[in-house]
């Protein structure tokens, strides 16, 4: 008998053969099996995903990802215009900050945020309702995030 657990960023029921890295996985095996499905939705699912395991991301990290998931989802930005906006702010040669945690840096929400919704729910509603479940998943974290007073 497998037992139970919660993650302890996102909340979610994790088992030790289910954990969130493994529903991580699963999508991106998802979307590498549909090419079509990553062109659509992996910029969403990646930051969803990072954005629920805040530690993932820099204090900065997680601040710039806050708003990037922001204008995709309320300005309907998409994954190029968005690199061609921040070409600057992100180029690493030029970045003086890291987008990535380290073990002393990481992000953390000034207010804990319940969310609606996890990639555990993504991967419940199957392959076949991926895409439709990402695009729900990030507009339901985008209304939580403002929810808890993480996002203006």
């Amino acid at each position: 008998m497998e037992a139970t657990q919660v993650c302890p960023e996102c909340k979610a029921t994790v088992t030790d053969e289910q954990t969130c890295q493994e529903h991580f996985h699963q999508m991106l095996f998802w979307e590498f099996e549909h090419p079509s499905y990553g062109a659509e939705v992996h910029h969403l699912m990646v930051l969803c995903y990072h954005l629920q395991h805040p530690k993932l991301y820099s204090p900065a990290g997680l601040q710039y990802a806050i708003q990037l998931l922001q204008k995709f989802v309320e300005q309907d930005v998409t994954p190029q215009g968005v690199r061609q906006e921040n070409r600057e702010v992100v180029n690493s040669n030029k970045r003086t900050w890291k987008i990535t945690a380290t073990p002393t840096s990481y992000g953390v929400y000034a207010h804990p945020v319940q969310w609606r919704m996890t990639a555990a729910d993504v991967v419940a509603g199957g392959e076949d309702n991926y895409c439709e479940s990402v695009r729900t998943w990030a507009r339901l974290m985008n209304e939580d995030l403002k929810a808890s007073g993480n996002q203006p």
